[in-house]
């Protein structure tokens, strides 16, 4: 191939498909890269992202370009919260030339804690997803979703035995359709509010003291925990649609117990976006 050939390379992907055939999602999955993501205090912080990335694809083409994914998220300049992800869909929308598109990001997402006693602060990790989606008859939708650790005691154990009640370590999850900005702190703080005990990153023999009375004295099933956190997210006009989940990794069987409630605001949500 001379200088000439090369200089005009072929655009396979843009030309004509005969099968005619839309392709519903077409792009990039599994994506891993550095991303800032906003906080509730307006600063920033690095974490290491997965990104899904799709548009939709007619009929009469034959492919997506997948590399301009990657531009996208590259030339991104902004810190990540559910309004710079509607932004962020917007320009790939526009980028690949679509009439749909869904950007979905998971990372661990930090939040600095101060025992209930002594004070001492520390991390405490949370695994976070936002989603943005846009389609021409479902209009733009935005999700986030936190999975908060929790402590739970049970108040069957706690009823029946002289002494003691059997406790655990479990994960909320909230999954949140939004139709105006809500922070991931105050999504991690209804589930950390309703759970039997919050959990911390360190604590000193006071503050154990401390998150062991105040379990005994809360004890939750995992149907209070889902029903306790609806009550809230029932409550809450920021959200539109929502799924709560407990799972308790319980102590003393080698399984474990979980809860689960949808729920669906009736009025129609799409016109009411106030995100971007």
């Amino acid at each position: 191939m001379n200088a000439a050939a090369r200089s005009v390379l072929a655009d396979v992907q843009a030309s004509p498909d005969t099968r005619n055939i839309r392709i519903n999602r077409v792009g990039v999955k599994g994506l891993r890269t550095l991303l800032r993501v906003r906080q509730a205090d307006g600063g920033e912080q690095s974490t290491v992202a997965r990104l899904d990335m799709s548009v939709g694809l007619p009929g009469e083409v034959k492919g997506t370009h997948m590399s301009r994914f990657v531009e996208i998220i590259e030339g991104n300049p902004s810190a990540l919260d559910l309004p710079a992800l509607l932004a962020l869909l917007q320009r790939m929308l526009a980028r690949l030339g679509a009439d749909r598109g869904e950007i979905a990001v998971a990372c661990t997402y930090f939040i600095r804690k101060a025992a209930p006693v002594s004070g001492v602060e520390s991390l405490l990790d949370h695994e976070i997803l936002m989603r943005a989606v846009h389609d021409p008859h479902g209009g733009t939708r935005a999700t986030l979703q936190v999975c908060v650790p929790v402590t739970s005691l049970c108040p069957c154990s706690k009823e029946i035995s002289e002494y003691g009640a059997h406790n655990q370590r479990s994960h909320v999850t909230i999954e949140a359709q939004l139709n105006a900005p809500m922070t991931i702190e105050e999504l991690v703080r209804i589930a950390e509010e309703e759970a039997s005990c919050e959990v911390f990153g360190l604590l000193k023999r006071p503050d154990e003291k401390f998150v062991t009375e105040r379990a005994y004295d809360n004890p939750k099933f995992a149907e209070d925990l889902v029903r306790d956190i609806a009550v809230r997210l029932n409550a809450e006009a920021r959200i539109t649609r929502y799924r709560v989940t407990a799972e308790n990794f319980e102590s003393i069987h080698n399984h474990s117990a979980f809860a689960e409630i949808e729920h669906e605001a009736t009025t129609d949500i799409t016109d009411r976006l106030h995100l971007a």
